[in-house]
This record gives structure tokens, C-alpha cells and sequence, in this order.
């Protein structure tokens, strides 16, 4: 072969083709990392919003607890995620098939005790840790003293909410009807720093009684008395309620809020209002 024609065979490679060969990965990183900082931005969420996981503020001591097991399941799942995400990626990097390699297939970890044992053990554990958290929260948010000194007879119906609040002997007794907005709405006014025991019931379907800052709700079935207790903090506010089960036509409009106000403020309010209705 000439020379002239050893070189006109050769394929010159120009910088800019050589940038246009970089690695994919490389080449995609900075538009992903960009593409999940504007999402996060997108969601205009605090930092005390993050650290709650999307779930409102809690105003009861049993909401703080299932804050706690909802973010302890995170982390938990995060951290399953990063493993698996870690082997996958490592096997997509490692395990590639070899140019003019025979189509075989890689090291099996069939039959290899030590890592089935692993494999069996690990979820195992996790599940039983799972288990443990849950049930251990769940009694407390479940658990009944029947010693709270304010109680509240709640009664959904189509398509709103009575409230019957008992304290020191006198009872205060609020009914609503549908509305388009959660404040207006019939309200029901709970002393801060207090144990509350609520009794739920219903004259017509099942309804669920779901108050978002309580991060938990019950439903409200015709026949059975649901009971529960909360402690509430000292978080004075309102706070939006609503039928969280659907109960018929008006069930979007079944809508109600709570306030939180100090103990002096309570008991006027229950003075003032007794046998007003």
C-alpha cells in the first residue's frame, strides 16, 4: 500500500467528535441532577416539610408517633432501595457481555448456601424489625384510658358532622350542613394540652372521621361505636377536617375544622355556649 493511500484510509477524529463520544453517563448526570433540582424546587416544600415526609404538622402526641414510624419506613426503604439500586447498577457495569464472547452465562450463586442463607435471613429480619415498630405504635395510638376529661360524641351523617362535647358536666352541642370550604363548616373547639376521647357513630352509612394533622382516621359505621383518644399540643389553630369516605352525593362538602385554643379560652367557650343550642 502507497503511502498516499495509507493515509487517505486513515479516519481523522476531530476534538469535537471525540466530545461527542464521551461517556453516556457522563453526558447525563448533570441533566438529571438538574431535572431533580428543579423538582424539588417545583414543590416550593420547607425543610420542616421534608423532614416530615409530606405529612401535615402534628398537633397530637399519637400523631407524633406515626410520624415517627412514617419516617423510620422511609429511611428504611431508602436505604432497601440504595442496595438493590447499588447491585443493579453494579451488575449493568460488571456483568456486560464481552465482545466475541460465547454466549454463556456468568457465575450462578445457585446452590451457594452462605448467600441463599442471605438472601432468606436479611428480609426475614427486616419484616420482624417492620412488625416490631408497627405494632408497638399502634397499640399506643389504639390505647384507651377512659379517664379524658373532655369528650366528643361525633355523629357524621349525610352529609355533615354533629358535635357533642362534654366537659366538667355541661355539654356543648354544634351541627353543620354541606359546604364548599372546611371553614365553614361546623367547628369543633378542643383545649390544648389535653386528653380528648372521641366517640364515633352514624345513623345512616359509613363515613370516616380524618382530621389530616392527626395523621390518622376512623371510620364512622352505622351500628358500632368507634372510640379513640388523643393528646393534644400546644399548637392553638384551625385545623381543616373532612368525610374521607365516600358517603353519597354531597360526601366532597362533608366538611368540618377543628380549633385548638388555650385551657381559659376552652372553658368560656363551654360556659358560654352550654345549653345554648
Amino acid at each position: 500500500m502507497t503511502p498516499g493511500l495509507h493515509l487517505w484510509g486513515r479516519r481523522s477524529v476531530s476534538p469535537t467528535r471525540r466530545s461527542a463520544r464521551r461517556p453516556l453517563a457522563r453526558r447525563r448526570v448533570p441533566r438529571a441532577a438538574a431535572l431533580a433540582l428543579l423538582l424539588v424546587s417545583a414543590t416550593a416544600c420547607s425543610a420542616d416539610e421534608w423532614s416530615r415526609g409530606g405529612l401535615p404538622g402534628a398537633i397530637t402526641k399519637q400523631a407524633e408517633t406515626v410520624q415517627n414510624l412514617w419516617n423510620g419506613s422511609w429511611i428504611a426503604a431508602l436505604a432497601t432501595g440504595v442496595v438493590v439500586w447499588g447491585l443493579i447498577l453494579w451488575s449493568v457495569a460488571f456483568h456486560r457481555k464481552k465482545k466475541n464472547s460465547k454466549d454463556e452465562l456468568p457465575p450462578q450463586v445457585r446452590y451457594n448456601l452462605p448467600i441463599e442463607i442471605l438472601y432468606t435471613v436479611v428480609p426475614i429480619i427486616m419484616v420482624g424489625v417492620f412488625f416490631y415498630f408497627t405494632a408497638r405504635d399502634q397499640n399506643y395510638v389504639n390505647a384507651m384510658t377512659g379517664q379524658a376529661p373532655v369528650k366528643v360524641k361525633v355523629e357524621g351523617f349525610q352529609w355533615s358532622w354533629r358535635f357533642t362535647t362534654e366537659y366538667n358536666g355541661k355539654k356543648v352541642e354544634v351541627v353543620g350542613k354541606p359546604v364548599s370550604d372546611y371553614t365553614q363548616g361546623p367547628q369543633l373547639m378542643l383545649p390544648v394540652n389535653q386528653k380528648v376521647e372521641f366517640d364515633l357513630v352514624s345513623p345512616d352509612v359509613i363515613h370516616s372521621f380524618w382530621v389530616p394533622a392527626f395523621h390518622f382516621k376512623r371510620d364512622v359505621i352505622p351500628g358500632v361505636e368507634n372510640k379513640f383518644e388523643v393528646d393534644t399540643l400546644d399548637k392553638p389553630a384551625v385545623y381543616a377536617g373532612r368525610c374521607a369516605e365516600l358517603c353519597g352525593t354531597d360526601h366532597s362538602r362533608m366538611l368540618f375544622n377543628v380549633k385548638l385554643v388555650p385551657q381559659a379560652e376552652f372553658d368560656q367557650y363551654i360556659a358560654s355556649q352550654a345549653g345554648a343550642q
